[in-house]
């Protein structure tokens, strides 16, 4: 993985972008030595999202399951549990 100033990305953006999308590389894009972004390809964008997807699929069923479990409550015994005074 590279890192790379921005005001260096912006110089070099066609050759940057070239080694990522053709040869797979990763650069990072700092800003005052902090990190700032990533270029990536998009099979690599596409590996993110699935992982993500599948992240976000068993949270969904933990979440159900617990609904299965617990049962769900109110909006209005949430509020009451929260302090929230809606007037």
């Amino acid at each position: 993985m590279h890192h790379i100033p921005a005001k260096q990305a912006r110089l070099e953006f066609t050759h940057i972008s070239d080694e990522v999308a053709f040869r797979g590389e990763r650069y990072v894009v700092t800003r005052n030595g902090r990190e700032l972004m990533a270029m990536i390809s998009m099979e690599d964008l596409e590996v993110l999202q699935t992982l993500e997807n599948q992240r976000d699929l068993e949270l969904a069923n933990k979440a159900e399951a617990d609904i299965c479990k617990h049962g769900t409550v109110s909006w209005e015994e949430m509020e009451k549990r929260l302090g929230i005074d809606r007037e």
